[in-house]
């Protein structure tokens, strides 16, 4: 559930690919009261809960299935632990964003926290991720209603305030409130880069790219090696025109992330830029991205932005169409990314929103 724009948009399905800073013991103060009201009387589930939070936070595959792995011990030592059924369907619905399988990922993330909420129906974040899951599949209507179950009977969940306030700043319209939203779950866990992250993203998504800029530089200095710090910076450098400094940023990302395919996207990009300039850039982004698609996935939706940025209409429909079919997530952000600017007079733009059914 997530958005980029223009060639960083092709970073997307790792853009909560996250290296932060924390260990077991570095909790937020809500995230430690949740602990202590919903937690186990068995101290070694306890600790393999703690393990598995750590990981989660990291944000990479196979840290994800490091968590995933010492949440489901932590069960076996507790059955009856709803707070690591939570923590466990969180890993599991975030999984797909970084390459897990969202066929096997999804149905686990909704059994385990319908067993949550089993065991405690007075846990939020099981709400939080059956919503997280309907926004993913466009049930908007039915997403919102969860997100309003989870923040009654928690309001205090900053990873709940982040996994809201993404979509709806993506759709449009509501671009003030996803701001309240986002720096309200900064102030409830300051120290998490990712949501440091979303706070600069926003602010880009918004396009208020000077302090979209600061922020995430701020967190590019605190965080060396959190890599999408940098892509942050590469969204609000490209729209702001600075192409050289966004793809140096797009290298950047790609080396701490250590993502053979971003590389080999960034230095295509560098030589298209060199060769060709601004245009040269987009023509060489298109061409890494229909070479990935051949032997892997590269997402329709960053091929259509190219399209769309280098004036050409219809191959930008084309590619948006396979979005679609692909239920691509990127499609939240029809109506902010500005690489659509030029073409949402266009008839089929609208006719687009409408199938993908993005809230009025």
């Amino acid at each position: 559930m997530k958005l980029t724009t223009v060639a960083v948009a092709c970073v997307l399905m790792l853009a909560k690919a996250a290296t932060p800073q924390t260990t077991p013991t570095q909790l937020s103060t809500p995230e430690k009261q949740e602990v202590s009201e919903h937690g186990t009387k068995n101290p070694e589930a306890y600790e393999l809960y703690l393990k598995g939070r750590s990981y989660w936070d990291k944000r990479t595959l196979s840290d994800l299935e490091t968590a995933v792995s010492y949440f489901t011990q932590a069960i076996a030592k507790d059955p009856d632990y709803a707070q690591a059924y939570t923590a466990l369907a969180s890993a599991y619905v975030v999984l797909p964003d970084y390459g897990g399988s969202p066929s096997e990922d999804i149905p686990k993330a909704q059994a385990a926290a319908r067993k949550a909420l089993e065991l405690d129906a007075t846990l939020g974040r099981p709400h939080a991720v059956l919503a997280y899951i309907k926004f993913d599949e466009w049930d908007f209507a039915g997403g919102e209603a969860e997100f309003k179950k989870a923040f009654v009977l928690d309001p205090n969940d900053a990873t709940a305030l982040m996994w809201h306030a993404e979509p709806i700043g993506m759709m449009g319209g509501r671009e003030q409130q996803a701001l309240a939203e986002i720096n309200l779950a900064h102030q409830l866990d300051p120290v998490s880069p990712i949501i440091r992250y979303d706070v600069g993203y926003l602010h880009i998504v918004a396009r208020q790219y000077d302090t979209g800029i600061a922020v995430c530089k701020k967190l590019a200095t605190d965080n060396p090696a959190f890599a999408m710090a940098h892509v942050c910076l590469a969204n609000a450098y490209w729209q702001k025109h600075l192409y050289a400094q966004s793809i140096e940023e797009l290298k950047t990302y790609a080396q701490l992330y250590g993502d053979r395919n971003q590389s080999e996207l960034a230095s295509a990009m560098e030589q298209g830029f060199r060769s060709a300039g601004w245009q040269g850039a987009l023509r060489k982004s298109i061409e890494s991205s229909l070479a990935q698609r051949k032997t892997g996935y590269s997402s329709a939706y960053n091929i259509a932005t190219s399209y769309a940025q280098l004036g050409d209409k219809d191959l930008a429909f084309q590619w948006l169409n396979t979005a679609y079919q692909e239920h691509d997530g990127n499609l939240f952000g029809l109506r902010t990314d500005y690489s659509f600017d030029t073409i949402r007079s266009d008839p089929r733009f609208a006719e687009l929103v409408r199938k993908v059914g993005l809230p009025q």
